[in-house]
């Protein structure tokens, strides 16, 4: 385990990519916070979290899909929007993720990472996920650009242009929103997280083989 001296080190990276490395040489679980527990911030949760790293869902119940039933989600015939969100938040849990019934009131960066602040206090992160359908203030306080449509403006891993902050779902998009799609968006942003972890492109493919 690293000590006082090497704590330091870590709190003093210059950027990004050095505390990766010093991530990697202490095998010390990088942390992603999300903000939003629809389908795009579930899913982020449970790639990262099945993957091995720390993870907090900040999860107000405000989600749309309390309003949504689906017959549109591949493999899945009919499923009510309430049956979904408690289904996943579940298996977000088993694989150790954390779900707080808090609202972020700010995040702030410090260092090479982030803070996020609740009434209850805050956390620290090393990566951000916004999942929080239409509100988007939270990413004008990170700096993050936005586009003509007033959506947060990301690439196709939902990077936004601030590094370490990621933007999925209804929050970086106007139009063509369903939870199949918001759900892709959360694995895109969780496995380009991964991948930066690990330093070469991660995939998240089990075989049968796995199945117990």
């Amino acid at each position: 385990m690293p000590n006082v001296e090497d704590v330091a080190e870590w709190l003093d990276a210059p950027d990004r990519r050095a505390l990766i490395s010093w991530r990697a040489v202490w095998c010390v679980m990088a942390h992603v916070a999300i903000v939003g527990g629809g389908p795009a911030g579930l899913s982020t949760a449970l790639f990262a979290a099945k993957n091995g790293l720390e993870t907090t869902v900040f999860d107000t119940d405000e989600t749309a899909m309390h309003y949504a039933h689906l017959f549109n989600y591949p493999a899945v015939e009919s499923i009510g929007g309430d049956e979904f969100v408690e289904r996943a938040r579940a298996q977000i849990e088993e694989y150790g993720a954390e779900r707080r019934e808090e609202e972020v009131t700010a995040i702030e960066t410090n260092g090479s990472g982030f803070v996020v602040k609740t009434d209850d206090g805050g956390i620290a992160a090393d990566y951000v996920v916004l999942a929080s359908g239409q509100s988007r203030g939270l990413a004008d306080g990170l700096g993050c650009d936005r586009n003509d449509d007033g959506t947060v403006r990301v690439d196709v891993n939902m990077r936004t242009g601030v590094d370490g902050v990621y933007a999925a779902g209804w929050v970086a998009r106007k139009d063509k929103v369903q939870a199949a799609i918001s759900v892709g968006d959360g694995a895109a942003a969780a496995l380009d997280i991964l991948s930066a972890e690990k330093g070469k492109p991660f995939h998240d493919f089990d075989t049968p083989e796995s199945v117990e």
